[in-house]
């Protein structure tokens, strides 16, 4: 076995046990909190939605990936090689859609109540769960095509014009068609993007706004601690950013991947990667900025008695 297979496979298991413990801490948190009697608030269903998907999206990736840099080769036929790329692929989705959910939903939550969002402010949380039902049901449809390209390399099929990954393989058509499957699958992910880049402007924007409103209140303060409602913020910004610098990222490795017609150990081993450090990260960038600055912050906005913002 190769020296680069074992420090490949080490890093897969690394990152996967990593996301793991992330993922299902802070999961066990809000199952803790709903079972104490405790009342989950919007942003912790849409969280929670979060970390599901991006255990799919470890857990379909990472273990896979682990087992094949460590000799197990050949070991997925064509019903588990299709299995293990529809969730993926759904994870992958659905983690996309719930961090643009959330992203919306809070730049609508801190808009000023003279802003053209004031009337949604009330009316979001109730269309919270059926948008997280509605983007599972979604990513389910326009993904089920993807597996229609998948294969087990040990396939019985004899397909000549077929690219070979590390444990599956994939059959290729013709470039227009390669193009029409590519934007169909990434259609809805644009869309998401453009609504989180717009999103996070929004905060950006409402944040330098409640800085200059505060300065004059804390101009005699030495430290003055910003509000619940302005950490909870950026911890949404910092999320969204992570998200987006990492989706770039994996997104010039997968064109990279798709245009090369025999990929390189370097190219498949550094995609998988990337596509799964945001997964990985986010729960613990949650963590340590402290969930409960949501709640805090909706504890504060509801106590507010000023008519103006």
């Amino acid at each position: 076995m190769a020296t680069r297979n074992v420090a490949i496979g080490m890093i897969f298991l690394s990152q996967t046990a990593f996301g793991i413990l992330g993922n299902f801490s802070l999961f066990y948190h809000y199952l803790f909190l709903y079972f104490t009697g405790h009342r989950l608030r919007t942003t912790d269903l849409i969280v929670a939605n979060l970390l599901v998907a991006n255990s799919f999206v470890i857990l379909s990736r990472g273990i896979p990936h682990a087992m094949v840099s460590f000799g197990w080769q050949h070991v997925f036929n064509d019903h588990e090689c299709k299995f293990i790329s529809y969730v993926h692929r759904l994870g992958r989705g659905v983690s996309i859609g719930s961090t643009c959910l959330l992203s919306v939903f809070w730049a609508m939550v801190i808009s000023p109540r003279n802003s053209r969002f004031a009337e949604l402010k009330v009316k979001v949380p109730k269309f919270i769960g059926p948008s997280i039902f509605l983007c599972w049901i979604l990513q389910m449809l326009i993904n089920a095509i993807f597996p229609i390209y998948m294969t087990g390399k040990l396939s019985n099929k004899n397909i000549t014009n077929t690219k070979y990954f590390q444990y599956c393989s994939s059959v290729r058509h013709d470039k227009t068609t390669e193009s029409l499957h590519a934007v169909w699958l990434s259609f809805l992910d644009v869309f998401c993007l453009g609504l989180m880049l717009w999103a996070s402007s929004s905060m950006v924007l409402v944040l330098h706004r409640h800085k200059q409103r505060v300065q004059h209140i804390h101009r005699n303060n030495v430290s003055p601690r910003s509000s619940p409602e302005s950490r909870a913020t950026k911890t949404v910004l910092l999320l969204v950013s992570t998200f987006v610098f990492f989706y770039s990222l994996a997104c010039i490795f997968q064109v990279c991947l798709a245009l090369i017609n025999k990929p390189s150990w370097f190219l498949m081993n550094s995609t998988s990667i990337v596509d799964g450090c945001f997964p990985a990260v986010s729960p613990f960038l949650l963590l340590s900025h402290d969930s409960s600055n949501f709640r805090l912050c909706f504890a504060w906005i509801s106590n507010r008695k000023s008519p103006n913002d």
